[in-house]
C-alpha cells in the first residue's frame, strides 16, 4: 500500500480514495512533529482506566478521552470542558445512544507541544481536503490487551464514526498477532487490508466515504503481556 510523503500527497490521496497512510518516516514532513518528539507521550498509555461500557462484557479495553476546538485562521487549539463521548446508534449499533463518560487525557499530555502540533497539523490537512474554518476534535487514547486471551479494537465491527475525518495512529504494539486494519468503500465492494506495525503510523480517513475496522488481537506466544496502543482523533 502506497504511503504519502507530503501534505499535498495526503490531500490528493484522500480526494482520490477516501483514505491514506502516512509512515513514521514521513510524520515530520506531513505534520511537523517527529516520532522522537512524540516519544515522551507513550508512557501515558500505561495509565488508562478500564472501559466500563463494553456491552460484550469484556475487560480488554482501557481508554481516556478529551475534546478540543481548533480554528484554522487564525490558528488556535483550545481544550474544551470535559464532556461525554456520544455516538448515534446509526454509527455505533453496539455502544451508540448512550453518554459514555471516560476519564480525561492527562493535563501534561494535552499541554505537550508535540501533542498540540499533531492535533493542529492533522486538522490543517483535513481543512485542505474540505475547507472548514473550525473543527471540533475528540481525542481517544486506547489500549487493547490480551489478558483475557483476545482483545477487540473495534467490537462494533466495520463502521463510520459520524464525523468528517478520522486519524488512527498506532502508538505501540507488543506481544500480539492479528489487529489487521480493513478499509472499505462505504458505497461499494472495494477495500484494502493491511496491518499497522510501526509506531506512529497514521491512517487518515474521510469518514463519509469509507468504513473501517480492526480485527481482534491475540497473544503471539512470546509470553509477554500483549497490547495494542492507539490514538484516535476525530474531526467534525
Amino acid at each position: 500500500m502506497r504511503t504519502v510523503e507530503s501534505r499535498d500527497d495526503i490531500v490528493q490521496e484522500i480526494r482520490a480514495k477516501g483514505f491514506c497512510l502516512i509512515a513514521p518516516a514521513q510524520l515530520e514532513a506531513c505534520f511537523g512533529v517527529s516520532p522522537a518528539a512524540l516519544a515522551s507521550l507513550v508512557a501515558s498509555w500505561d495509565d488508562l482506566p478500564r472501559d466500563g461500557y463494553l456491552k460484550d462484557g469484556g475487560k480488554y479495553r482501557s481508554r481516556r478521552h478529551s475534546s478540543f476546538v481548533q480554528t484554522i485562521d487564525p490558528p488556535a487549539l483550545e481544550q474544551t470542558a470535559h464532556r461525554a463521548h456520544w455516538q448515534p446508534v446509526d454509527y455505533n449499533a453496539l455502544h451508540g445512544g448512550i453518554e459514555r463518560w471516560f476519564e480525561p487525557i492527562a493535563a501534561a499530555v494535552c499541554a505537550a507541544a508535540s501533542w498540540q502540533t499533531l492535533l493542529k497539523s492533522v486538522g490543517e490537512v483535513c481543512a485542505a481536503v474540505s475547507a472548514q474554518p473550525r473543527w471540533f476534535i475528540e481525542a481517544h487514547q486506547f489500549r487493547i490487551d490480551t489478558a483475557e486471551g483476545i482483545g477487540r479494537p473495534t467490537p462494533e465491527g466495520a463502521h463510520r464514526d459520524g464525523v468528517d475525518f478520522v486519524a488512527v495512529i498506532l502508538v505501540n504494539r507488543r506481544g500480539v498477532k492479528g489487529g489487521e486494519t480493513r478499509v472499505f468503500d462505504a458505497n461499494g465492494p472495494t477495500g484494502v487490508r493491511f496491518t499497522l506495525t510501526e509506531p506512529w503510523s497514521v491512517l487518515l480517513l474521510d469518514d463519509a466515504r469509507v468504513i473501517h475496522e480492526s480485527t481482534p488481537i491475540q497473544p503471539d506466544g512470546t509470553g509477554e503481556g500483549g497490547a495494542r496502543d492507539t490514538l484516535v482523533l476525530t474531526y467534525r
